[in-house]
């Protein structure tokens, strides 16, 4: 297989990720007791080791099915008129792989036991404030310096103290998901150029997070433009999470209203906050690029392509309504458009100044995409 992982990867104490050729899953470390996500469900696996005793039980079923919004039009005066869709995803909760919901669980684990971790830290850290306090006290009292006993047992405690100390903080630096991946060159070639094109599209001048879209009547309005977006500036980047480990950050995207989008080699992480986020398996994308053109009455971004131009008000054949005094002149340009989503809820559609550098991602992706897909099917 192409496509390689450690087989069995430790998270965290007691915490394991299993990967192979059927799937991903999620093993807790109590003796004779695992959970599993298979491809229909949930399941409790528990057994008494050595005996041959064994019960399956399902947790949960199948994913929720997302109905996606559409275009929704009525008749009015002989024009018609088309609501506002909102591009927007569903609620991360809901949103899921199913084979990545063991990955979930174990992100989760991991911030749970630092916080424990965090409040053992602190608990220690103020009894050895404590410790320090009743030795100084002991020599300023000289009972210490009369008894050597006290001042050795107290300065036992504190070293006991500090090595507790030094454990937990070994134990919170290393409870984390750590994703440890093996490339082989195909991989490593493709996943390359990907970062690569990607470095690229976050130098475009503009981008924008496209967050609803409605159609206009072109006659009506006088204008060229057929359909009117709504869209907010956003910047893309590399950025980490703070529950996962892995040698390269991923790639960032900003999203002005929902979750936003963190890309690693397999899968994609949805994140609103350390309890909110969901998790998509890079194979469950669809992942759409076109160009688009966009007639901008806005200043025209310094690595856009003009294309063309038209009129502020335009008659049907394109030439400029004379009707309006001081109509101008305005650059249509090149875009370039990615829009993401997924059968559970994954709906967001960015626009990009620079449609080469756009193009040229979207090809990168749908490679290591299908590179992918072969190598789970192979």
């Amino acid at each position: 297989m192409a496509w390689r992982f450690r087989r069995r990867i430790k998270l965290i104490p007691g915490v394991y990720l299993n990967l192979s050729k059927s799937g991903i899953s999620t093993s807790i470390g109590i003796r004779g007791a695992n959970v599993t996500l298979g491809k229909t469900g949930v399941y409790l696996n528990t057994g008494v080791p050595g005996t041959g005793i064994y019960h399956r039980q399902r947790l949960a079923g199948d994913k929720l099915a997302y109905e996606k919004n559409q275009f929704v039009s009525v008749e009015h005066s002989e024009q018609h008129i088309y609501a506002e869709k909102e591009i927007i995803s569903a609620d991360v909760q809901e949103i899921t792989s199913q084979d990545m919901q063991g990955i979930k669980d174990s992100i989760l684990l991991a911030h749970q036991q630092r916080i424990e971790l965090n409040r053992n830290l602190q608990k220690v850290s103020s009894k050895l404030a404590s410790t320090k306090l009743k030795l100084t006290i002991s020599y300023v009292l000289l009972y210490g310096l009369i008894s050597k006993g006290i001042s050795e047992r107290i300065k036992a405690d504190i070293l006991a103290q500090k090595e507790v100390i030094t454990e937990l903080e070994n134990q919170i630096n290393n409870c984390f998901v750590h994703l440890e991946i093996d490339f082989d060159e195909e991989f490593n070639l493709k996943y390359k150029k990907l970062v690569a094109t990607f470095k690229n599209l976050c130098n475009c001048h503009k981008i924008w997070d496209v967050t609803s879209a409605s159609l206009q009547d072109t006659v009506k309005s006088r204008s060229s433009a057929g359909t009117l977006v709504d869209k907010k500036e956003v910047r893309f980047g590399f950025k980490s999470l703070p529950d996962i480990k892995f040698d390269c950050d991923a790639m960032y995207f900003k999203n002005a209203n929902g979750a936003d989008l963190y890309f690693y080699p397999n899968f994609i992480v949805m994140f609103s906050s350390k309890h909110k986020f969901a998790i998509i398996g890079f194979e469950e994308l669809d992942f759409y690029h076109r160009s688009v053109r966009f007639t901008e009455t806005g200043k025209t971004p310094k690595d856009s392509r003009v294309i063309d131009r038209t009129w502020a008000k335009v008659n049907k054949n394109g030439t400029p309504d004379k009707r309006f005094k001081g109509n101008y002149q305005i650059p249509v340009v090149k875009y370039g458009e990615i829009k993401l989503s997924t059968d559970t809820g994954v709906n967001e559609e960015y626009e990009f100044s620079n449609y080469e550098f756009s193009e040229d991602f979207a090809i990168a992706f749908k490679n290591y995409q299908n590179l992918l897909k072969a190598s789970r099917e192979s």
